[in-house]
């Protein structure tokens, strides 16, 4: 299986992204002085704008292109299709519930038979969750010292709109697709469209 093996802080500088995006709470050390081209060419600029879609979700290009025909597929909004699809990757869920540090490890939550979909385990982080399906922890899981430590560090994170959350039970329904306006960083999903229009 492949696996993302990129360093966190050195990949959000190259691509631009706050570290606090990938749930990470460290800066990132800017080199104002570095080498950068004074302008970027149009398809570096879509590039961009894609591995960094990638990277936030911890997507790779295969799967990527397959979301992205999904959406393409889809009615609506082809850009916010793709995002809405990339929330709904379980491992994405998790980690909005505040149930993971970030979103590697809550793959990594996933693909160790941690998570219940409708009182099922689910060990598979790219399984897209659809409306009315209820996302849980194992009880063993939820009594355990190392979940609640994670909890606790993660008691401050807001669940966007389009999860109804239950802090008591350590689950969350998925009320709706998520939308553009839950997507909370800086992403221009016209330029992906754009790159792939091609």
């Amino acid at each position: 299986m492949a696996k993302n093996m990129q360093p966190i802080l050195k990949r959000c500088r190259t691509l631009g992204i706050e570290p606090s995006v990938m749930g990470v709470d460290k800066k990132s050390n800017r080199n104002p002085g570095g080498n950068q081209r004074k302008k970027k060419s149009e398809y570096a600029i879509q590039l961009n704008e894609k591995q960094k879609a990638k990277f936030i979700y911890g997507v790779l290009e295969k799967p990527f292109r397959k979301y992205f025909e999904m959406a393409n597929k889809k009615e609506g909004i082809t850009g916010e299709n793709l995002l809405s699809i990339l929330e709904s990757r379980l491992d994405n869920v998790i980690f909005r519930l505040g149930l993971a540090d970030t979103r590697r490890q809550a793959r990594q939550i996933v693909t160790h038979g941690h998570v219940l979909v409708n009182g099922k385990r689910v060990d598979i982080p790219s399984y897209l969750v659809s409306v009315g399906e209820v996302v849980s922890l194992k009880e063993s899981t939820c009594a355990a010292d190392w979940m609640k430590e994670i909890v606790e560090r993660n008691s401050s994170r807001t669940v966007p709109s389009w999860i109804s959350a239950d802090k008591n039970t350590l689950s969350g329904t998925i009320a709706a697709h998520a939308k553009r306006d839950d997507i909370d960083y800086e992403i221009n999903e016209t330029l992906i469209v754009e790159l792939y229009s091609k």
